[in-house]
């Protein structure tokens, strides 16, 4: 393959005016910072802006968004949702699924043929295509189209999805992979025995920032210490366990402790937590900053992640992490960097949380050791050159 002058991104949405989703933010991030550095990127994603409904809500067109054209175009209108999510639910129970089962789910996931037709007509002027993440149908056919030039950027979990067979085919005919992260990685040799040779691990920089750790306290009248938790609430995300944990945490200790979030989706939570959550949805980056700064600890208890980029942005905020063991990627991060603790179930959570209310010394050599991290391992110019090392030298 020659040099990877002309890239084409390919997503199911496109991260601009507020957060969509890690994954998203990663394409986009690497899409912004590959143009910067001279190489001409196109970026290809739907008109949909809701994860939930996928409902058309920007105009279709090419649009310009800084050194990039962005395109647009619409999610197929005949999708049949009820038919996906009785395909969705069949695999949920997890044990493996017919192939037909397969095809129905991923024939009424978020695909756009518009997109799919403009790829096979353009496809052939681009020197690469990055294709991410794997659980969508917009990815999954886009992969098939030109699979000798496409990587998939795949933020890939250990879920039942991945354990489909259309996803082994998939990852078996691409040119590459871009993985966030060693576990990630890890996870797709053991599933599909993809070749060392053709993954990379590339990750997403960050830049470093500085907060004022008592700029959020005081805006917003809180005078108790507070744990922080930004992202989607949902089920799959550990929010509902979040809670739980933190009702239970106040009630068995007495100590009166708050949490805040940032982000999208209804809190569930016990009734009895709830005044004692503050939910700023959608804040700046600069209060979001804040808020992580002066908070005891950022909570992420997810299991399915591919990267934490939350995680890293708290660190950089001289914040530790808590995260749940059983996710191999948060865990990872944290035994990398020495900046956080983890949870297998409430009494874990109790006492590590407890450790760090009462360790200020503690709290402090963690976010320190956070940030020092972030700022070696995922600083810009380390993640392109691992990018364009893989694009560049990929055949």
């Amino acid at each position: 393959m020659a040099r990877a002058d002309r890239i084409a991104f390919v997503a199911p949405r496109f991260a601009e005016g507020g957060t969509v989703g890690g994954a998203e933010t990663l394409l986009k991030n690497l899409a912004e910072h590959a143009a910067a550095a001279g190489r001409k990127v196109t970026f290809l994603t739907t008109c949909a802006q809701n994860h939930f409904s996928w409902e058309n809500t920007l105009p279709p067109g090419r649009r310009q968004v800084g050194r990039m054209e962005v395109h647009f175009f619409p999610v197929d209108a005949d999708r049949d949702v009820g038919a996906f999510l009785r395909a969705q639910q069949q695999i949920d129970r997890g044990g493996g699924v017919p192939a037909p089962v397969e095809e129905a789910w991923i024939k009424n996931s978020v695909n756009s043929r518009a997109l799919c037709d403009f790829l096979k007509a353009h496809g052939g002027d681009f020197d690469r295509i990055l294709a991410g993440p794997y659980l969508f149908g917009v990815t999954y056919h886009a992969a098939q189209i030109w699979p000798q030039k496409t990587f998939l950027v795949p933020c890939l979990h250990d879920e039942v999805f991945a354990y489909l067979g259309l996803m082994r085919c998939m990852f078996g005919s691409v040119a590459g992979c871009l993985f966030n992260a060693e576990p990630e990685r890890d996870l797709a040799q053991r599933l599909y025995n993809f070749p060392a040779a053709k993954s990379t691990i590339v990750g997403m920089g960050l830049d470093p920032f500085e907060a004022d750790a008592t700029a959020f306290a005081k805006r917003r009248g809180l005078t108790v210490p507070y744990v922080m938790y930004s992202g989607r609430r949902e089920l799959l995300k550990g929010t509902p366990l979040l809670c739980g944990y933190l009702h239970a945490f106040r009630e068995r200790t007495g100590r009166d402790l708050k949490l805040v979030c940032t982000g999208s989706g209804p809190i569930e939570a016990p009734p009895e937590f709830v005044d004692h959550i503050l939910d700023l949805g959608f804040v700046s980056e600069q209060e979001k900053r804040e808020a992580m700064a002066g908070a005891v600890a950022f909570i992420h208890p997810s299991v399915n992640e591919s990267f934490g980029i939350v995680l890293l942005e708290a660190w950089l905020a001289r914040t530790p992490g808590l995260v749940h063991a059983k996710s191999a990627v948060l865990r990872w991060q944290c035994e990398q960097s020495n900046g956080g603790l983890w949870f297998r179930h409430y009494p874990d959570f109790e006492e590590a949380l407890l450790r760090l209310l009462d360790e200020p010394a503690l709290r402090r050599a963690l976010g320190q050791n956070g940030r020092a991290y972030v700022e070696r391992a995922y600083a810009w110019p380390a993640i392109m050159q691992r990018l364009f090392q893989a694009l560049d030298h990929a055949g």
